[in-house]
């Protein structure tokens, strides 16, 4: 089910009320519904509803009509901007597993239903080299072997993670602390339409909303709602990346850790998620791992039009079958068995040069169709 123009009128109307927030919105539709019977109801009515009260229920009914939902809709169409409701079969089915996803959703981009083999790659905006060029890469392997990648479009760590995205030809996802007709930062104006063409800049805030501080943490349930797992990159102690693993832990997602130097203080909050149970990430055969059994841990809770993608979470992450490989990447897995086979011997046997036989063997691995042993062996998964 797609919804019309009208019908996302009258959610943004309720959405927008006072006092009316996910959690409340989903109240309302669970008692009245609708969303026409919600907008309609009485005072009384709304105060019978569990949490809400006789002042909660005064304030949404002087407020329900005041959003400008028309001239919402103007600008966004204006802008290029569409808005899915909760009931749209185009609202990304791992975010409506949450506890408290979006009632309504602007994009700016396009959706996918590959969208749901997703990672968040997340961490500080004050980064070190190091922090960004991991953040780069990990978004790189993973988009090249069909991961999209979502992060929040702010400075540091969430640019470079969507930067390696598109530097790989991939897909990814931008969740806004602001509305998506401000560009926050502004420097990332040229960032925005590149991830717009490349996926998709995400935001349940209206069009103008500035990006106030308070904005932030509710957007980092979304980026670890629209995710199977959040790896953190640089966090130091007050960062949002970790409100982001918080959220990705409550709504029974993985997190992973990238560790880094033990005297920066950028890392003391990955360090902690590392104490705490977060899977250690040193590579991208350390994610495949780690995902392995997330097929399993989700089962119930992808909807029925994103079956096909879940498939392809249970291990081995991607089907030989379905994949493109280039004609090196062929030869070299088909040089390939479940006995170990050494790098050299893979070189002979092939004909292609060795700098050939590197690329392809670290394809292979990315994509997770070979594995590689101590002493430079490799074997079929």
């Amino acid at each position: 089910m797609q919804t019309n123009s009208s019908q996302i009128e009258k959610w943004i109307k309720l959405i927008r009320a006072d006092g009316v927030g996910p959690k409340t919105f989903s109240r309302l539709l669970k008692y009245f519904g609708s969303v026409d019977s919600a907008l309609a109801a009485s005072m009384s009515q709304l105060a019978k509803i569990e949490g809400i009260g006789y002042k909660t229920a005064e304030r949404i009914s002087a407020t329900r009509n005041s959003f400008d939902a028309g001239g919402e809709l103007e600008l966004a169409e204006k802008l290029g901007i569409w808005i899915v409701n909760i009931e749209d079969s185009r609202y990304p089915a791992l975010l409506k597993a949450i506890y408290d996803p979006p009632p309504v959703l602007y994009i700016k981009g396009t959706l996918s239903k590959d969208d749901n083999l997703c990672a968040a790659i997340v961490g500080s905006r004050q980064c070190s080299i190091y922090g960004r060029e991991q953040a780069s890469m990990f978004a790189h392997l993973l988009a090249a072997g069909g991961f999209t990648i979502c992060s929040g479009m702010a400075r540091g760590i969430d640019s470079a993670a969507h930067q390696g995205a598109i530097s790989a030809g991939g897909r990814t996802l931008a969740v806004m602390g602001c509305g998506l007709a401000n560009i926050f930062p502004a420097e990332n104006k040229k960032l925005f339409e590149l991830i717009a063409n490349n996926g998709a800049c995400i935001s349940e805030l209206p069009l103008r909303t500035e990006p106030r501080p308070e904005n932030f943490p509710p957007r980092n349930r979304i980026i670890a709602g629209l995710s199977l797992a959040t790896i953190v990159i640089e966090a130091n102690l007050r960062s949002g990346a970790l409100i982001t693993a918080q959220q990705a832990l409550e709504n029974n997602r993985d997190v992973m850790a990238v560790p880094g130097r033990i005297d920066s203080p950028l890392n003391k909050g990955s360090h902690l998620l590392l104490k705490q149970g977060a899977r250690l990430i040193e590579s991208v055969e350390d994610i495949m791992d780690a995902l392995g059994y997330i097929g399993d841990q989700i089962g119930g809770i992808i909807s029925d039009s994103a079956e096909k993608t879940a498939e392809r979470v249970e291990m081995p992450l991607f089907d030989v079958n379905k994949l493109k490989l280039s004609s090196e990447e062929k030869v070299i897995y088909d040089c390939l068995s479940k006995n170990p086979k050494h790098k050299d011997v893979i070189i002979s046997e092939s004909d292609l040069s060795p700098g050939s036989i590197n690329a392809g063997l670290i394809s292979l691995r990315l994509k997770g169709l070979i594995k590689e042993l101590p002493g430079s062996a490799y074997i079929k998964k």
